[in-house]
């Protein structure tokens, strides 16, 4: 399987990975392609994808803070034909050891919606089995009415948050901000 990190926009490539993405979040759910367009444009992101014969099995959108020493991961998704054998996992293996060697990444976080729904309780089982913590904070955005929760995956033993889970949205907020307003995450 060919793994591959881009931070440069690739129109091509984008139309490789935008079926993958939108099976798994469709426009309601996901970044328009503007924005992530953008994004790039202003250096904000990371494209993560896994290829097999030239098809994209698997991508994810990330954005490092690197005054922080954080990744968070905006999207992850694996093509649904290919979901249940472990892919998801080895993507979420190579995300981290690409942050920890590549960026000096002390951390990798996300957030989940905080709903108690079972799919919102099948995608916070993923992220547990995979090694991530789930926060108890439950954080409200002012721009959507979901809430959400932080969960992170230490890339170094000494990272904990001191708070309940709070202080991982100041990451993700500011991911977000700058996203959808412009300027660099650093």
């Amino acid at each position: 399987m060919n793994y591959q990190v881009t931070s440069e926009w690739n129109e091509n490539l984008w139309r490789k990975v935008e079926p993958v993405y939108r099976e798994a979040f469709p426009e309601h759910r996901g970044k328009s392609e503007g924005v992530i367009r953008r994004m790039f444009q202003r250096k904000l992101s990371e494209l993560h994808t896994w290829m097999e014969a030239g098809e994209v099995v698997a991508m994810a959108l990330t954005a490092t803070d690197r005054g922080a020493h954080v990744l968070v991961i905006d999207y992850l998704a694996v093509r649904a034909s290919r979901r249940g054998g472990g892919l998801g996992r080895h993507c979420v293996e190579a995300i981290s050891e690409w942050a920890k060697l590549s960026e000096s990444c002390r951390a990798v976080v996300i957030e989940v919606e905080a709903e108690q729904t079972e799919e919102n309780a099948e995608r916070i089982r993923f992220w547990l089995r995979t090694g991530f913590q789930l926060t108890s904070y439950v954080h409200p955005y002012i721009w959507v009415p979901e809430t959400y929760q932080a969960m992170y995956l230490p890339l170094e033993p000494a990272f904990k948050p001191e708070d309940e889970g709070q202080s991982l949205f100041k990451f993700i907020t500011k991911y977000h901000e700058k996203a959808y307003r412009g300027g660099d995450i650093e």
